[in-house]
């Protein structure tokens, strides 16, 4: 969807044009909406349209974003899944009229690098959140750096996150991190099931930090590293920075934006 703002005897004009590419997941309940909207709406190829409509749960909205990233147009998402944080409610009718309604949020990812133990170092993009996690019985021992400087000479946990604030309400919340505004230009540092040290209650990073993790005894005590849900064994160490080169346009329905989201989960 592209939008032509102009004023013509001070009223506020907007020119509305909606060629839609629609994508779904493999759920049923997905693929039956995709057919449903085709119908009515036609479908264009992905590199043709003005707004790309995605069908399913967050899973494939963020799955989406990711495929479409070098493409201009905004992904407006349709819960046919659980959750749906990032999706809108689902509606045959009245699509165009939504669409041009619509507000736009822009998100940067985090960008990981990853070192592993066979000496090759595996890049990912990430929109809510790059975790390390142990894979093994042990918990896994951590050090942190932020822009070069060490912060914490050791973290025993079972892991440690970095999420964006689109993120912060998925992983992030779980592991009883802090909810972000979308607008704050910080990141969180949270730690899932800290044992030493103890108390130790994570980080406010300025979006700018770059954060590195050095896995300690990396050959007894195993870590993974995860950039949504894509994941890399054996890390010896991860650095996580935002990417501001990259963004992704996300439309929401008219008063149910990012920001009134990320509200509403802080006092439910």
């Amino acid at each position: 969807m592209t939008r032509s703002t102009y004023q013509k005897n001070r009223e506020k004009i907007v020119v509305v044009r909606t060629k839609i590419a629609f994508l779904a997941s493999d759920a049923p309940i997905a693929q039956s909406a995709l057919r449903e909207l085709a119908s009515v709406y036609g479908n264009v190829p992905i590199e043709s349209a003005d707004t790309i409509v995605a069908l399913g749960g967050d899973g494939f909205m963020l799955s989406t974003l990711h495929a479409t990233q070098s493409l201009s147009a905004p992904v407006y998402g349709m819960n046919r899944g659980t959750v749906g944080f990032l999706m809108n409610d689902f509606s045959v009718a009245d699509l165009p009229e939504r669409l041009g309604r619509a507000q736009e949020e822009v998100i940067n990812p985090l960008s990981m690098q990853a070192g592993t133990a066979d000496g090759r170092v595996h890049s990912a993009l990430a929109i809510n959140e790059v975790s390390l996690l142990r894979a093994g019985p042990q918990a896994a021992k951590l050090r942190i750096s932020i822009d070069g400087r060490e912060r914490l000479n050791e973290l025993v946990c079972d892991g440690a996150l970095v999420s964006t604030p689109a993120g912060s309400t998925a992983y992030n919340y779980s592991a009883h991190g802090p909810i972000l505004p979308i607008g704050s230009g910080v990141l969180a540092l949270t730690a899932m099931a800290a044992f030493r040290p103890r108390r130790w209650q994570g980080a406010l990073l300025p979006k700018t930090a770059r954060v590195r993790f050095d896995v300690l005894e990396a050959s007894r005590r195993p870590v993974m590293a995860d950039a949504d849900s894509r994941s890399v064994d054996n890390v010896l160490w991860v650095e996580i920075v935002s990417e501001p080169k990259v963004s992704h346009r996300i439309l929401f329905d008219q008063g149910h934006g990012l920001e009134e989201r990320l509200l509403n989960e802080q006092f439910a």
